[in-house]
Formats: C-alpha cells, structure tokens, sequence
C-alpha cells in the first residue's frame, strides 16, 4: 500500500478494469431494478448538475445491485437537434461553407460524421465520475430502432387524430430560422424603454376629437394592432367600448374593446393588441374573433403587410423609424426608461419572436388525462411529494404540443405534400401511398421540418429498450424504478413520458420521480458562464492551475466587458488553482448536500474536509493491514467489549443507511457513514484495539479478526457513495481475509443489520469507557497538561455500574487514557483537583505536581480578561438598537450565539480559575 492516498493511481485504473470485465451489466437475477439516464445532448459536455445526478443514480444504482436486484442503468445520448445544427453549421462557416451549399441529404451525412468522431465526449467524463451503466446498450435517439419507434408513435397519433398541423404562435428564432419550446427561451430582465403614444378615437363622423395613450415595449408590432384594449369595469373607458381608433401611421380601423386581461392600474389601463405577435394578445384575439395580422418575415425583417416605407426594414430599423414618424406626426407623448423581460434564444443568443407559422401539433388533453390519473392513484409517486402539485399545475393547464422544427438534423417528419398541399403520412414515402392509395404518377414532397427533440426523448423509457418489438428487456425492465432529475423539466420531459409510456407501453414509465435540486455556488448563486463561478467537475477531480483556470472562465465570453471583473474574481477565490481532490471526494460531497431541497449550495471547503475523509480511511486500512500482516486470522477466537461494541455500532449504521437510501435521504446516508468511520471506527475502534493487539494474547486474535471482517463490511457499506477507494481497499482486505479477491466489491452483497448482533451491554460499556477518556482528555486541555504525561485519577460518586466497568476495563483505560493510577475515593477526602463529569460520578485529577499554580493562574486570568473584553463588545453590537434594526437576521443571530459561547467559556474558566487559587 502505498504511504499516502492518491485518487489517481486508483480510479481510472479500477474503472478500466470493472469495464473490462463487464461488471455493469445485469445480473439476470433477482426483482428487476431500472433507471434511464437522462440522455445528455451529444454536444454537451459534463456540468455541475451532470455530475451531482450522475452521483445520485450510481450511488442507487451499486446500492440495488449489491442488494440482489437484476439491475440495469440505460445510458444513452440526445441528438440535440439545434445545438448539433449549430456546431456543424460553424464548422462549415470556418470553411467559407453554408449548409446550403452542401444540401441537406450532404450536410445530415456531415453531422453524423461528427457525430462520430466527435460528439460523445461527455460519455468519457461520465467514466470519470464512476457512472456504472451498462455500456453495451448504449442508445442514441437517432438510432435506427429509436427512429423505428419516433416514426410509428407519430403516425398512430396522427391516425388517431392527435397530431395535427395548423397556423399557430409560436417562439420563433429569426437567426436559427426555427420554432423553439419554452426551455430553449430563456428570459432574463435588461434595460429598455415604455413609448406611450396617442391612438386617435374617431367619432360617429369619422373625425378624431380625442385620443387613448397606449404603452408598449415594442413599437413595430403597432403596425400589426388589431384592436385596443380597456377593463370592461374601467369606468374611464366604458362610453369608449365598442367604438374605433385610427391605428396611426397604417391609417387602418380598428375597434376597442373590453377584456378582463388588462390591468387598469398599469400605464394608461389602454393595451394595444397585437394578436400575431404577442402570446396574450393572441389569447384575447381568440376571444374577439381579431384578425391576426404577421408584420414579419421568417428573418424577422418586416413584411409587406406594413406600409411600404417600412418594408425590409430588421426590427431595429423599424422601431426607430416609427417612433420617429410617431413624433413627427404628433403621436409620441412621451419615453420612459423600462426594465423589461426579454427572451432570448438559448443557442443563437437572438431576442425570440411571437410568430405566426404552419407547425405540427400533438392534441395533448386526451394524453394528459391519463398521466394525470397515474400519479393520483399513486402508480407514480413524486419524492419530495410536493413536486406533484407542479406537475398537476401544468398539466391541468395543458396546451397542444407544438412538434416542429425548421431544422434539417433530426426525425425528419414522415408526412409529404402533393402539389395542392394535401398532407399523406405514412411511415415512409412508399408506405403513406399505400395508405391514401397514391399512384406513382402524383409527386409527392416530404415535410422540411423534423421532430422536437423532446418527441423522441417522451419515448426513452421504452424506446431504448427496443420498442416497438417486444423484448425481453421491455418485459423485464419496463415500468422503470425510478426517474432521476431536476425539477426544471418535469413537464418538458418527465410529463412527455408519462403520456407517452401510458399511450404507448401500456403502463407508467417509472414507478417513482426522484427530483433535486440545482447546483449553486457557495452564495448560492447560480453558475454560469456570464457570472464567471462554473466549476468544471473534472477540475474538481484531476485539478486545475489557476491560470488555465482564469482562460477557461473568461474564455468565448457573451458580455467582455466582464472578463476583468471574472479574473480578479477567479484569482482572489483560488490564488493556487484548484488542487485534485479525486473523485470519491466529489461525490461523496455530492451525497452530503443531496437533502430535499430546492438548491444545492456546493463549497470546494467541503470537498476538501471529505477528501481528508478519504485519506482517513486509507490510513486506516493501511494500519488493518500492517497490524494482520502475517498473523493467522482466526474466526473462533471470544471477541472483547470493542469488538462486540463495534458489531453493533456497525449494525446501527447499516440500518441507518439503508432507511436513508430508501427516503432518497443521501444526505443522511452519508452522515451516518461518514460518523461511523470517522468516529466509531478509526476514532475509537482502532484506539481500542491498540493495547489489546500489544498484549498479542488471544484477544489480540479477536481484534484482527474484526479490524478486517469491519473494514470489509465498511467498504460494502460505503461502496454506492465511494466507489473507488472502498473497491481498492476491499480487494486487499478481502485478500488478508483469505477469500477470493478477483472480483469487485460491487458484486457482494450490501451489509444486512440482521447479520451484526446488537449488544447493548457493550454499547454501554464503551459508552462508559469513552465518557471517562473524554473528560480526562478535557481535564489534559483545560489545565495545560502534555497528552502523554501520566495521570492520577480519582473516581469520586461512582456508583456499582461504574465500579464494575472500573474492575473490568480498568486496565484498558489505563492504557488508552494514559493514566498512571486509577482510584475510588470519597469528595470529602480529595485533595484540590480539576473535575470533569460522566454522568453522576466526578473525575478528578489532583493537581499538586502537575501544573505551577502562580504561572496558570496568571495565564488564566490573562484569558479572562481577553474573554470580557470580548464579551462586552458583543453587548455592546447588541445593545445599540440601531445595529440590530439594520443587521441582516443572520448576522444578528450569529452575535447573539457569539454572545452565548462567550459567556459559557467565562464561566469555565472561572471555574478552573476557583480551583487553581485553591492551590495557592
């Protein structure tokens, strides 16, 4: 073994070899037990979020295959459509190339040769983080049998009336030329302006006497208005309903209305409607039957359904002419800095359009409903449950699913056009003839457009396990277990396949929805690229210098203008870089923070205290295994009262765990690990062993029995959450043991309770036995006193459990509280001592000889003045009314428990002070 624990001479290697040998695939034994990874996009690359779910489903993952279930983790890979498009796209443009250049049938043949040698690189870094799926199923939804399955899902929904193709608004990005869902928009609050301009009211004559001022944020959608808009109880505008404005600059009539929409209290209580160019505008045009009017062309350059001046003009362009013209005709009342929602596309950065498009639609209520009932009868349950009331929010107000995209890599919709726009749908050119009876002699084109992503991704359940055919693996794993993701995309994602897997597989997809919170930084602020506070998981692991991690955070930056503010930023936070701290560390960080709430704060301090846990642990071993270095292990030898203690700590642990994993509790389950290895076992076991391995009798062959039937078992134990170090070091336990250690510790079973006997008289015996250290140890602090020098101690109120622990274990605790004596005695005999308590009993250890009486008192007095003087400034914080009517309710709870500790230690030094004088 070597000396020190470095995460980089075992987890690479370990990974290689469990992939070598096949040790993620199922076992073909036992309850089936599945999870689908969520497919990442083929482009991605490994985030902070990857890597805290991957931690989550592999630690569920080895915890249900050590347990005996026939275990399967689907992994797999999303072909992206707009980000994939986009990444061969600049390729091209590097070449001085357009995609039109090359046509589409070339440029899909291009991005699979990407694909290919390219695209994946995230499935690399899933190794690193110790993802144990099965490798050999990996499916990717552009698959043959994944498109199989996305062409014949469409084509029964469309036999069944629920795919349909109409004229609707959608999200529409004018430099990717295609519709987006509302994931692919992301909203975010930026500077802009209110223009409140004057819509003349014509009377019965057609004459204009007066005006309503309407407020918008977008002057060049007034061009396409249909109506203005006022409170129906608006008693302003009540005489007005019903009657015409002169849409300035277009010359066009049209009428006012009322709507319930409109806030009287905002701007002038007057809306303009816009319904092509607005989602609520479209809303109240449905309801008053508005014509719906496209100002825009696919490029968002204005149309010819504008007057000619503005045609061909890009949105800029035309919103300063008509706020200009607006000016100059009179029109403009006046300008009022705004701020302002403004979404924007995620991928090309544009500013998104309301637009109206010929897209296909999936009708979704007939869908939705069963979904709905599946998780009220508990078919499918929630964890947190609270997570369902989101779910049941926007599926009980669910619109029809906008299916399309003007892309060309993707499932390219299996629907063709005759020459007067007939649609056939079929599951290929030849098979939608057959269908509709087609001749040979009508020309048929296929529909440019492809599916949504999140289309295919709905049938991932049962897709990747090979439907439509009905396999073994679909019988065997389908319903799934459970679902793990984050809250963000239950209806994108886990709400599709819910509806999908219903429709389609007959059944739910998964029988629970696992979902966690997001990753932040350790303010709690969201990482991203713009803030400069991501951290990349494989820095975490292998370590990064910090100027390669300056390039890496201020690099291909959106605002510029931000990179010096990052950098200075960067360096303050991490003047050495980032050091390895491995990958055990990192996940079993993860596992700490994986509560039940909505944000996950990450600090590197943590993943430092867990990476020194690692090390714990591998000294540990290292002192199993050099203590039972060619001894005979004997298995019949009368274990002592540490190892009875340690069984059944041991048991308590296990149970522990194994309640956390199955509450989705990790953060307990790493606890409880976390206290038994620490405390229980390297703490106090191997403490406790040590004089027992000197005596070299035959309870020296209990010890080394149990330091490695324990350190075994803990490696089991801690295997989901650490997978790595607990397989190296179980292999060389398992060695010592003398019992086959070819295989991997993720194949034996997980510890059961019910294996470990619970023995509560060693429980208290040890509990004594620590309680009497701890205060000698206290006694050894407070007083100054080297921890090797001998003691006397005196055992003052013992009562007849602690004179029996005394006779039976006084020897041990000689030995490991360094005592030079240990003796019963009366108060009334006991010379001037410092005392701790257990219990009812006095520990009391005389201080004539130990300590200079003068020199401690003055040294105590010295640190009580030091104590009052910062107690009183304490006070004084809280006492000034105006400090605590201004701080932060977190800053003042820190004083007031600053106040409290201060004032404890006052009075223990006083304490110790009382008796020092004593001796004077």
């Amino acid at each position: 073994m070597d000396k020190a624990y470095d995460p980089k001479n075992i987890e690479q290697p370990v990974y290689e070899r469990w992939e070598k040998d096949g040790c993620f695939a199922p076992s073909g034994e036992g309850e089936p037990y599945c999870i689908m990874i969520p497919p990442p996009n083929v482009t991605g690359t490994l985030h902070m979020g990857h890597a805290f779910q991957l931690t989550v489903m592999d630690m569920l993952t080895r915890h249900a295959r050590m347990c005996g279930r026939d275990t399967l983790w689907q992994p797999g890979m999303d072909h992206a459509g707009i980000a994939t498009q986009m990444v061969v796209e600049r390729q091209l443009n590097a070449e001085g190339l357009d995609r039109r250049d090359l046509g589409r049938e070339a440029f899909v043949e291009r991005v699979w040769k990407w694909k290919e040698t390219s695209g994946g690189k995230i499935c690399e870094q899933q190794r690193r983080i110790g993802a144990s799926v099965d490798w050999s199923r990996t499916r990717f939804t552009m698959d043959d049998g994944l498109s199989e399955a996305v062409r014949k899902v469409f084509v029964d929904l469309y036999d069944e009336g629920l795919i349909y193709r109409g004229k609707r608004l959608v999200n529409w990005d004018p430099v990717l030329l295609t519709a987006l869902s509302d994931l692919e928009t992301l909203s975010e609050e930026e500077d802009g302006q209110l223009w409140h301009f004057r819509y003349p009211v014509l009377d019965d004559d057609g004459n204009h006497k007066e005006h309503l001022i309407v407020a918008t944020t977008r002057p060049e959608t007034m061009l396409g208005d249909t109506a203005v808009a006022v409170h129906p109880d608006d008693d302003r505008f009540k005489t007005l309903i019903g009657r015409e404005i002169e849409l300035p600059l277009v010359g066009r009539r049209i009428p006012i209305i009322a709507d319930s929409y409109v806030d009287p209290e905002f701007g002038s209580g007057c809306v303009k409607i816009t319904p092509a160019h607005d989602h609520n505008d479209y809303e109240v045009g449905q309801r008053h039957d508005l014509p719906l009017i496209n100002i825009l062309n696919d490029d968002a350059s204005l149309n010819d359904s504008v007057p000619e001046p503005y045609r061909g003009l890009t949105r800029e362009a035309a919103r300063k002419q008509v706020v200009a013209d607006m000016e100059r005709d009179g029109f403009l009342e006046r300008i009022d800095p705004h701020r302002l929602m403004v979404p924007r596309g995620d991928r090309s950065g544009a500013v998104v359009e309301p637009y109206l498009t010929d897209q296909w639609y999936v009708r979704i209520q007939p869908l939705a409903d069963p979904a709905i009932a599946a998780v009220k009868d508990g078919r499918t349950r929630f964890v947190p449950e609270n997570w369902s009331k989101t779910y049941f929010e926007w599926m009980n107000n669910i619109q029809d699913w906008c299916i399309s995209r003007q892309l060309w890599w993707g499932h390219r919709i299996p629907a063709w056009f005759d020459e007067a726009g007939n649609v056939y749908v079929g599951y290929d050119e030849a098979d939608a003839r057959r269908r509709h009876q087609i001749g040979d002699d009508v020309a048929l084109t296929q529909d440019n457009d492809v599916l949504d992503t999140w289309f295919s991704s709905a049938l991932w359940p049962f897709s990747t396990l090979d439907w439509p055919e009905q396999t073994r693996e679909l019988a065997t794993y389908y319903p799934t277990t459970v679902l793990v993701t984050g809250f963000d995309i239950i209806f994108f994602w886990v709400a599709r396949m819910m509806m999908m897997g219903l429709k389609f597989a007959g059944d739910v997809p998964f029988a629970e929805v696992y979902i966690h919170g997001l990753v932040r930084d350790e303010s709690g602020q969201k990482m991203s690229k713009a803030k400069g506070n991501i951290l990349d998981p494989i820095d975490i692991i292998d370590g990064i210098d910090l100027e390669s991690l300056v390039r890496k955070r201020t690099a291909s930056m959106m605002q510029p203008h931000l990179k010096d503010k990052i950098e200075k930023a960067t360096r303050k936070q991490f003047p050495k870089g980032i050091p390895s701290f491995g990958t055990d560390a990192m996940r079993f960080t993860f596992a700490s923070l994986a509560t039940t709430g909505r944000d996950i704060r990450f600090d590197l301090g943590r993943v430092e205290g867990y990476r020194n846990f690692c090390n714990k642990i591998w000294n540990a071993a290292r002192y199993v295994l050099m203590n039972t270095d060619g001894a005979a292990i004997r298995t019949d030898a009368t274990p002592g009262v540490a190892e009875r203690w340690i069984r059944t700590r041991f048991r308590a642990t296990v149970e522990e765990v194994q309640r956390a994993f199955e509450a989705y509790r990790f953060d307990r389950a790493a606890q409880a690990i976390y206290e038994f290895v620490w405390h229980e076992y390297c703490d106090w076991y191997l403490e406790l062993t040590k004089p027992t391995l000197r005596a070299d009798d035959v309870g020296a062959d209990a010890a080394r029995q149990t330091l490695l039937e324990m350190l075994e078992a803990t490696m089991r134990l801690a295997h989901p959450v650490m997978p790595f170090i607990t397989d190296d070091l179980w292999r060389r336990t398992r060695s010592r043991l003398g019992a086959d250690a070819t295989g991997t510790v993720m194949d034996q079973p997980f510890p059961k309770a019910a294996d470990y006997a619970e023995d509560v008289d060693a429980e208290h015996d040890v509990a004594w036995l620590k309680g009497v250290i701890l205060g000698v140890r206290q006694i050894r602090g407070e007083m100054n006193i080297a921890p090797g020098k001998p003691l006397p101690v005196l055992l003052v109120n013992a009562t007849e459990a602690d004179r029996s622990r005394l006779h039976e274990h006084g020897t041990l605790l000689k030995e490991l509280a360094r005592l030079e004596s240990v003796t019963l005695s009366e108060m009334d005999s006991a010379p001037p001592s410092a005392t701790a308590l257990h219990g009812v009993m006095q520990i009391l250890v005389p201080m004539a000889g130990l300590i200079d009486p003068v020199a401690e008192a003055a040294r105590l007095t010295k640190q009580i003045e030091k104590q009052r003087k910062e107690l009183a400034k304490t006070h004084g914080k809280l006492g000034n009314d105006k400090f605590v009517s201004n701080a932060p309710a977190d800053i003042l709870a820190k004083e007031k428990a600053r106040a409290a500790d201060l004032e404890s230690a006052l009075t223990r030094l006083d304490q110790r002070l009382s008796a020092v004088n004593a001796m004077l």
